[in-house]
């Protein structure tokens, strides 16, 4: 399936199963969350787990949904001046341009 994934789509996707990561660790769900939304650093919605968790679980949606493999958290991510991990924008930025590559490779 080589369809062109919205930007909006993968914010929605990623918010998603950001809630979803919040409530099955019982921390709070931010009442304005966003593209803003600080997923790493001081004002950080996830803990470590948590991150590696939602990672994980948008990996798995991604190719139940998109008939896309990606792997957010490679060397590429790590190793990026500005990590794609800051925020839920920077995340779904992020992910939009790892799955335009894998379909087109496909």
């Amino acid at each position: 399936m080589n369809t062109l994934i919205q930007p909006d789509t993968i914010t929605s996707l990623v918010l998603e199963r950001l809630r979803d990561v919040l409530q099955q660790t019982d921390r709070p769900i931010p009442a304005d969350m966003g593209e803003q939304t600080q997923l790493v650093g001081k004002q950080a919605v996830l803990t470590s787990l948590g991150l590696v968790t939602l990672i994980v679980d948008l990996e798995q949606s991604i190719e139940e949904e998109y008939d896309a493999v990606i792997t957010i958290a490679d060397d590429r991510a790590m190793s990026q001046q500005h990590s794609p991990f800051r925020t839920v924008g920077s995340l779904a930025a992020y992910i939009a341009t790892r799955i335009a590559e894998e379909q087109g490779r496909g």
